[in-house]
């Protein structure tokens, strides 16, 4: 699943980024790499979806969290 399906209280794992190259490095940067653990914190109709990473809250955009695939775990 993408992470844009996620809802908010969920928790997943980072498996894929499928972005733009200089988007996916910048995502590494913020410690959005393969098998980090993130947790859903608000995710609205509009506006971006707020996740948590390494313990910092990030905003993503819906066209960024349509990239980045991920699996559920508990």
């Amino acid at each position: 699943m993408v992470l844009y399906d996620a809802n908010p209280g969920e928790n997943v794992i980072i498996r894929e980024i499928n972005l733009q190259e200089k988007t996916t490095r910048r995502l590494e940067m913020l410690g959005m790499t393969k098998g980090t653990k993130v947790s859903v914190l608000e995710k609205k109709r509009s506006g971006p979806m707020i996740i948590k990473v390494r313990g910092t809250r990030v905003a993503l955009g819906r066209s960024f969290v349509r990239g980045i695939r991920t699996e559920k775990y508990e």
